[in-house]
């Protein structure tokens, strides 16, 4: 039920899904496992303990699967979980987690990884993230849904990244970002919203102004920074802004970007 190109080496106990299509030159582990339609197009390399989900298609000289890019890695079995719908392009590359680290590298659905990227390990990537060209994902970040990722940028290990925002290219982030937030400059300065990205998710204009008074408040308030996002939960009754507020009280080992 799937079409194998004959030049391409499948171990046994792979699983290989109703209507995949493996393309040339194609090297798959004995434990991955490719959900139902799932393209490979050649030349691409699948390895470790990976699950990929259904009518995801990986182009040429992705190397998926591999073991962490971590000196403290030392063999211990741990697993890469993709999730439905990806594109996948040329060399990008995605490990799998570590033992200290919890063990997964987990990426959501219908995300698109541009080439070049990389994904490290014990990364937690959401649904519809777009991550541009060369752009590498470090180890523990937590990147939530609907993010993008501009071309040739960086993001530090640990750092979360919330919904909706945009990081622009050529940026280093080394910092929590909120979600919604617009980031760019290359030490990554928190420079507004993702209003664009807003509008194009239909958000109601009234959450949208709520947004902005809460940015506003985040940026001259008194007080610390924690200070004025538990004054925006006792003030606010936008669910976008309780989503950001829940975000900034939420558990870090970062420090936050914090308004320009």
């Amino acid at each position: 039920m799937a079409g194998i190109h004959p030049s391409s080496i499948i171990d046994d106990g792979a699983v290989i899904g109703q209507g995949c299509t493996i393309g040339p030159f194609c090297t798959i582990g004995p434990e991955v496992v490719l959900g139902a339609g799932v393209v490979l197009k050649s030349h691409v390399v699948l390895t470790g303990d990976t699950h990929i989900g259904e009518g995801t298609v990986i182009f040429p000289f992705s190397v998926i699967g591999e073991i962490p890019q971590d000196l403290k890695f030392d063999g211990e079995k741990t697993r890469l979980r993709i999730g439905a719908r990806n594109t996948i392009r040329e060399h990008v590359t995605m490990n799998t987690g570590t033992g200290k680290g919890g063990g997964e590298t987990r990426i959501g659905d219908d995300g698109l990884f541009m080439a070049g990227c990389h994904i490290a390990h014990d990364a937690t990537i959401g649904d519809r993230v777009i991550i541009v060209n060369s752009s590498a994902i470090a180890g523990h970040c937590v990147i939530e849904d609907d993010v993008i990722v501009g071309g040739l940028c960086g993001v530090h290990q640990w750092v979360r990244i919330g919904q909706g925002a945009i990081i622009g290219a050529v940026t280093m982030v080394t910092k929590d970002v909120v979600p919604h937030g617009l980031v760019q400059g290359p030490r990554g300065v928190l420079d507004g919203l993702n209003l664009v990205g807003l509008k194009r998710k239909g958000v109601p204009r009234a959450d949208i102004t709520a947004l902005r008074a809460a940015f506003q408040m985040l940026k001259d308030g008194e007080g610390t920074f924690q200070d004025r996002a538990h004054r925006l939960a006792d003030e606010s009754d936008s669910d976008y802004v309780q989503q950001m507020v829940d975000f900034i009280l939420g558990d870090t080992d970062r420090n936050f970007l914090t308004p320009g």
